[in-house]
């Protein structure tokens, strides 16, 4: 059974492709990430994207704000150089597992997308307290993230739905269990649980942007 750095450094050339079938709701999932960047003070000079494997989001970012400074934290050494093709020289890259120290701040912004599920509950607790530590004052994190339903049955209606809209995008059965081996190292919490983590992390402004089943874009303020 390979590590997760392993499973995404092997699919890190053709991520990006897969990404947009199985994620169904890309465009809205996406827009709503860059939209809620507007709720921290301007100007964004120095914006971290944890978790950021092949650049997707950071790519998205720069677009919208193209002086800001971008700094790339990912665990997988192929999913940063994809990246890197992608951002060349303009970003910094750094090789370390979230879980770990992240880049020093203060940061205008942090960000992330489909990576923070990859953390056990506790994990993620300790994450986002270390994120809003990272944080300058009135600074926002925008996670655009994979969720468990709030109960199990509505867990079941989430994943049969994920895995339906995926195939009516052409995802195969191929791309379809791989992407199943990846997800298997996935730790999805609640919507609800997370809101509080935020809040017990001492966010002051908490709110869900986006849902769609068990993709959800989250916006988190610190306190000016």
């Amino acid at each position: 059974m390979p590590t997760a750095p392993e499973a995404f450094d092997a699919h890190a050339a053709d991520y990006d492709a897969l990404r947009r079938r199985l994620v169904p709701v890309f465009d809205a999932f996406y827009a709503t990430a860059l939209e809620a960047l507007s709720l921290a003070p301007a100007p964004l000079r120095r914006i971290l994207d944890v978790g950021a494997g092949t650049g997707l989001l950071s790519e998205m970012v720069r677009r919208a704000l193209p002086d800001a400074e971008l700094t790339l934290l990912d665990g997988s050494q192929a999913m940063l150089e994809t990246a890197q093709a992608r951002l060349g020289a303009g970003a910094t890259y750094v090789r370390r597992d979230f879980a770990e120290e992240l880049p020093a701040g203060p940061w205008d912004a942090i960000v992330s997308a489909l990576a923070i599920h990859h953390l056990p509950d506790a994990g993620k607790r300790e994450l986002y307290a270390r994120i809003h530590a990272m944080l300058a004052p009135g600074a926002v994190f925008v996670n655009a993230e994979h969720v468990a339903g709030p109960t199990p049955r509505l867990d079941r209606v989430y994943a049969d739905w994920h895995r339906t809209r995926s195939a009516e995008l052409g995802t195969t059965a191929e791309e379809w269990a791989a992407g199943e081996q990846r997800m298997s190292f996935d730790h999805l919490a609640s919507l609800e649980a997370q809101l509080a983590w935020l809040r017990e992390a001492g966010f002051t402004e908490v709110d869900c942007l986006y849902k769609r089943y068990g993709f959800t874009v989250v916006v988190a303020q610190r306190a000016d």
